[in-house]
């Protein structure tokens, strides 16, 4: 197996510098000699067939269970070497040979019911809210922030995306809006404090919904935001703009037709819905099996032309697309650095071996925007093409507004 598995790091590996040692005291290195080297080791050779056969899932694996250890550099190093070079070109030797893995473990997607949506959004949104706490901003933004001055700090690049947003759904004095997976109420709060609109904000986490609530009646907002215990296909009335951030990646494929339509009758005829998600530079492909298994049990992350057609097909006319590129990939090595200064309260209210999970996660993320094709999508939708301006400048415009209320709100 070792000289299988040399041969299938030796077809990935062609740029940096990559040493890896084998359970058997042998090592090679792999690339051109580029960069900062990085080492690993396999404890074991039972290590090794997992890696080799099932990489996409094993690695990450063998990384938190320390079966694989990182002996020069560091997890973001190793990983930025690994997604920078499988982003590029053919594989060589016997990886080329190889049927592709994607295609031999590619199950058909579930039906994401209701009962199941919410299981997957308690697998990870129901863990203690301190958790989150100790790495995300002040606001409790759990979703790609907008670094619109590469100055900025997190704080002020998650201000800046809920600013953007609002921009683009030009809502005025008292429109009812409709937040789709409002997690921890920070949009909701935001859209009713500085553009005066009312807000229904759902979620399917009750610990969110909690907190969310809390911080309405806090700010004096009970009056204006509504936060409910509910899925998107339970929702009833009508509303002048829709918006939905960083919850698209949870509805999985198979519900795309469902949740678009829906969204279609939900909103006015003069209204406006954005969409802002996670989404493939490239063409369709599977979830990561160990995001899957162990963060988001039930994503997908979408391309363009899985889902153009069917909000086409819907009725919505497609107003404005804004690819947001490396922004996210700025968000989590924020995160990650948050995440570390904070580590040991983090294993005090979980463990070491969750600790090493969400290390893995953050930086495995971070990587897979920087090198690996995925993208924010921000979709402006609507009813009609007449709904928002033809020129683009009325953003900058809303924005410039929103910043002089922020000043003297906050």
């Amino acid at each position: 197996m070792e000289t299988i598995l040399k041969s299938i790091i030796d077809g990935i590996v062609r740029e940096g510098h990559l040493e890896v040692s084998f359970a058997s005291g042998k090592s090679a290195v792999f690339g051109d000699g580029t960069g900062s080297p990085v080492a690993i080791s396999f404890l074991d050779k039972a290590a090794e067939w997992r890696c080799a056969l099932r990489p996409s899932l094993a690695f990450g694996e063998l990384i938190v269970d320390e079966r694989i250890r990182i002996t020069t550099g560091t997890l973001r190093d190793l990983l930025d070497v690994a997604s920078r070079n499988i982003g590029t070109g053919t594989p060589r030797g016997l990886l080329s040979y190889l049927t592709p893995e994607r295609r031999l473990f590619t199950c058909p997607a579930r039906r994401n019911t209701v009962s199941l949506a919410r299981k997957n959004v308690a697998h990870h949104y129901g863990l203690n809210h301190h958790f989150y706490q100790l790495f995300l901003d002040d606001d409790l933004q759990y979703s790609c922030a907008y670094f619109s001055d590469e100055r900025d700090d997190l704080e002020a690049a998650q201000l800046a995306k809920k600013r953007h947003i609002a921009a683009k759904l030009l809502l005025a004095n008292d429109q009812h809006t409709l937040d789709i997976g409002s997690g921890w109420g920070g949009l909701a709060i935001y859209l009713a404090k500085c553009c005066h609109t009312h807000v229904t904000g759902i979620t399917l986490s009750r610990e969110q919904l909690e907190i969310a609530r809390r911080r309405a009646d806090e700010e004096g907002l009970g009056a204006r935001i509504e936060f409910r215990l509910a899925d998107y296909r339970d929702v009833r009335g009508r509303f002048d703009r829709i918006v939905s951030v960083g919850m698209f990646e949870h509805v999985g494929a198979r519900d795309y037709q469902d949740f678009f339509m829906r969204s279609y009758e939900l909103l006015g005829d003069e209204g406006i819905m954005l969409l802002h998600t996670i989404g493939r530079s490239t063409g369709p492909a599977p979830t990561n099996p160990w995001i899957k298994k162990y963060i988001f049990p039930g994503g997908y992350i979408p391309s363009l032309s899985e889902i153009v057609p069917i909000i086409t097909h819907a009725g919505f006319s497609i107003v404005d697309i804004e690819i947001l590129r490396l922004h996210y990939a700025d968000t989590l090595r924020a995160w990650s650095d948050r995440f570390a200064l904070h580590r040991d309260e983090a294993a005090r209210l979980y463990d070491e071996r969750f600790c090493r999970i969400w290390e893995f996660y953050l930086a495995a993320s971070e990587a897979s925007f920087r090198y690996g094709g995925l993208v924010v999508f921000q979709l402006q939708l609507s009813k009609s093409l007449n709904a928002i301006p033809e020129a683009r400048g009325y953003v900058e415009r809303a924005e410039a507004t929103l910043r002089e209320i922020e000043r003297r709100i906050y």
